[in-house]
């Protein structure tokens, strides 16, 4: 079994879900006592939340990064960042280490063309949303079509995830307003809507919708079960 990287804590709520479903992941493939190898750097969110919001990504990725090089220095194999937006500075987090990044993006996009989806919403904060780093690979790399909300229903999603998901607050009338938005999506042609930030899962699932639910914690940690446990 391979040793599993999670640089977490953005936020550590959703970071839960990783330990979690990895852990639950090795122990049904493999059975008995087993648990998954992992080594986990957890970051104080509060500041990195200030820079995103300053725009000083590099600062950002200078945190990411010797992040990185501790999970690398602990003995992982690869590793996970576990949240969609820092995916902004993947790039750089990727060559401060020889150990390889698992990109969540890229789990996604496998199994949605697994699942013949090509044309799909996204919902996320608002820089995963309109900046091009996540929605551009998506499009540029595997060819699928992503919608996204309107501006209103945009700063809502992205309000709920730092003024409430964020800090462990779920509320009824956010579920509601969230699924409100994933059929807005279908209406518009989504066959299916892309739970793009870590958090989200947290608040709705496939059971509050008709509409196909990809969850990015849940298919970044199986596809992590899989890497770790590949021969």
């Amino acid at each position: 079994m391979k040793t599993i990287g999670l640089l977490g804590g953005m936020s550590w709520e959703s970071t839960l879900t990783y330990y979690q479903e990895i852990n639950a992941g090795v122990k049904q493939q493999l059975g008995g006592l087993h648990s998954a190898q992992i080594v986990l750097y957890s970051v104080d969110f509060d500041p990195i939340e200030k820079l995103q919001h300053r725009g000083d990504w590099e600062a950002t990725a200078q945190i990411l990064s010797n992040a990185a090089r501790s999970i690398e220095a602990a003995g992982a194999d690869f590793f996970l960042i576990c949240t969609n937006t820092m995916h902004k500075v993947a790039e750089p987090v990727q060559a401060a280490v020889k150990i390889p990044l698992l990109h969540i993006a890229d789990a996604t996009a496998t199994v949605l063309l697994e699942s013949k989806i090509q044309r799909v919403g996204l919902l996320g904060t608002a820089f995963t949303m309109e900046q091009d780093f996540y929605k551009g690979r998506l499009m540029d790399k595997y060819g699928l079509e992503v919608l996204i909300p309107g501006e209103e229903d945009r700063r809502l999603v992205h309000e709920v995830i730092y003024k409430e998901l964020c800090l462990g607050k779920i509320k009824p009338e956010s579920r509601q307003a969230y699924v409100d938005i994933v059929d807005g999506l279908a209406q518009n042609g989504a066959e299916a809507v892309i739970l793009g930030c870590t958090e989200i899962g947290l608040l709705i699932n496939q059971a509050d919708t008709t509409v196909a639910l990809y969850d990015t914690s849940l298919i970044h940690a199986e596809k992590a079960v899989a890497l770790a446990l590949a021969e």
